[in-house]
């Protein structure tokens, strides 16, 4: 079963085992407006929660997907080197970014339902 979190960076994990995959919320991408340009770690890159993980750049402004938890990337989403708009259009499903193995799978607890990351943006 997975289980969809989120952080107050607006950065969202759908959990399937020890195997997250993450991306930007819809809040995010509608804040950045259209996006021109992803830049993704490499696969087997570690990162310590809270790290700049991807760069986002739109026709507004730059920003970055942050490392949700702790761990190791073990896939990234090729398409949106060609489509990045791909965020904009499904930014919970096809639009996702990248898929860690977490060092910590309880470290899940620690994040947002979602109705508190709906109280968060409204």
């Amino acid at each position: 079963m997975s289980t969809l979190k989120f952080t107050e960076d607006h950065e969202w994990l759908r959990v399937e085992g020890g195997v997250a995959t993450v991306g930007i919320t819809d809040y995010a991408q509608n804040a950045l407006g259209d996006i021109v340009f992803v830049q993704l770690p490499e696969v087997d890159a570690h990162f310590a929660a809270g790290d700049e993980a991807a760069v986002i750049e739109s026709v507004k402004a730059a920003g970055e997907l942050k490392m949700p938890l702790a761990g190791t990337v073990v896939e990234v989403n090729t398409a949106l080197a060609d489509a990045p708009a791909t965020v904009n259009e499904d930014p919970l499903g096809a639009g996702w970014f990248i898929r860690i193995r977490l060092d910590d799978p309880a470290a899940v607890s620690g994040l947002l339902e979602q109705a508190a990351y709906d109280k968060l943006t409204a």
